[in-house]
């Protein structure tokens, strides 16, 4: 370690690599850490529900049909006497699964065909952008629940439809970010060496939008989070007895008054990940901006 450094700690500071230094600009953030805590608690629950869980989500108990909280039953029980504890727990799992699986199908149909419209620009480029706002022109919930219905009412079907409505956001975004690096300097001396475009695209680009595309994957699973629950609550995503916190509001409705904890804790459980999600993805929007200095 040099004499500069060592004298100025500002200088060990700027020597670290730049994940480190957006790690550490992360946690600096009051509100990104507690996201990313609680989003790491979620999935852990989400990963170990055959373990976390004290109950089977699916195991009738009718001495606890619609019974209040007790020791036995933490969160109580619902209309069928199942321990709704166990039911959350279980339901994190495919909320979580539908919010990450269905935002890597996004990016699997967004970033390909975002490099292509921004590189190749052009007549591909009009028709690529024109499907893109054509589907950009109806709502995201509206488009998800349409292609739900279209492809059937399961989870994976509930997958697919989320990830293609999404994936319009992130073909634009991608453009966007392509027609922004490709004016820089590294670009043309990579054109100019004789790189192919491919190469270029790969090695030259798509590396330096990468972090926006990861903070807008992020806040889309947030997004995918809720659209799963609403397609559950209208019977088009998890299907019974399999628990999923919207199927468990739907059922949760018709007992508001008799039963409200039945409603309380799945729609807790989407409002605390939903808003870790966005706070998380806030967070690492500031760490991962290059511009930053705090």
């Amino acid at each position: 370690m040099s004499a500069v450094t060592m004298q100025n700690p500002a200088a060990k500071i700027q020597e670290a690599s730049p994940a480190r230094r957006a790690w550490r600009r992360l946690l600096q953030r009051k509100g990104a850490a507690i996201g990313l805590v609680v989003v790491c608690l979620f999935l852990a629950l989400a990963v170990l529900a055959d373990i976390a869980a004290p109950y089977d989500p699916t195991e009738a108990d009718w001495s606890a049909l619609r019974g209040e909280p007790t020791w036995a039953h933490p969160f109580g029980g619902d209309e069928l006497g199942r321990d709704v504890l166990s039911r959350v727990i279980h339901g994190a799992r495919a909320s979580l699964l539908a919010g990450v699986v269905s935002v890597f199908i996004a990016l699997l149909l967004g970033i390909p065909l975002g490099l292509l419209s921004g590189y190749a620009g052009g007549l591909l480029d009009g028709v690529i952008m024109r499907i893109t706002d054509a589907m950009l022109a109806v709502p995201f919930l509206i488009l998800a629940i349409a292609l739900a219905a279209f492809l059937g009412p399961s989870l994976t079907n509930a997958m697919i439809a989320i990830g293609l409505s999404a994936a319009p956001i992130f073909v634009r975004l991608t453009r966007a970010q392509v027609q922004s690096v490709m004016v820089e300097d590294y670009v043309e001396a990579a054109r100019a060496v004789g790189n192919p475009p491919l190469r270029i695209a790969l090695r030259h680009v798509l590396p330096n939008i990468w972090p926006a595309l990861m903070v807008q994957a992020t806040l889309t699973i947030a997004s995918a989070i809720i659209a799963e629950a609403s397609l559950s609550f209208l019977g088009l995503g998890q299907q019974p007895p399999a628990p999923s916190w919207g199927s468990m509001l739907n059922s949760a409705k018709d007992f508001l008054e008799q039963a409200p904890w039945m409603a309380l804790w799945p729609g807790i459980s989407i409002f605390v990940v939903v808003l870790s999600f966005n706070l998380l993805g806030d967070g690492l929007r500031d760490a991962l901006d290059p511009r930053h200095r705090g």
